[in-house]
């Protein structure tokens, strides 16, 4: 949250602060004593305003040490000088077995893989499927 922020809710702090004075110094002209006047709904509302405010501002305090120390950090790290590292120990990957032989995987239609071609060179004919003749509707 910006500067601004913080200016607004400490102004609307202050506001608030002479209000409830103001309110309550009017109780005790009219002959209002002190605990029925936590009672009264404007000064309620006023002490609620004012702990809000406080709430709020303590908040605005937190996120800016909060940058602050995360400015710091990094400002720390920059300056710090950069340790060469020793390359990672590579696994060894493992081989497949030559007695193994992998399957192959099925596509992502469900359909099984196709079938190896012959030694020739040559594709099997695939069978045709029986044709339907097509009939014609009748208008009457």
């Amino acid at each position: 949250m910006g500067l601004m922020r913080k200016e607004i809710l400490m102004r609307q702090k202050s506001s608030h602060e002479q209000e409830l004075k103001d309110r309550l110094s009017l109780l005790s002209k009219k002959g209002v004593k002190p605990p029925k006047t936590d009672k009264d709904p404007l000064v309620k509302k006023l002490k609620a305003d004012i702990r809000d405010s406080k709430r709020r501002l303590a908040r605005i305090d937190e996120i800016d040490k909060r940058t602050q120390e995360m400015a710091r950090v990094k400002a720390e790290k920059a300056a710090a000088p950069k340790k060469e590292e020793a390359p990672k120990a590579q696994k060894p990957k493992a081989t497949p077995q030559e007695g193994k032989a992998k399957k192959p995987k099925a596509p992502e239609g469900g359909k099984p893989p196709k079938k190896a071609e012959s030694p020739e060179g040559e594709k099997a004919p695939a069978p045709k499927k029986a044709e339907k003749p097509k009939e014609e509707p009748v208008i009457s």
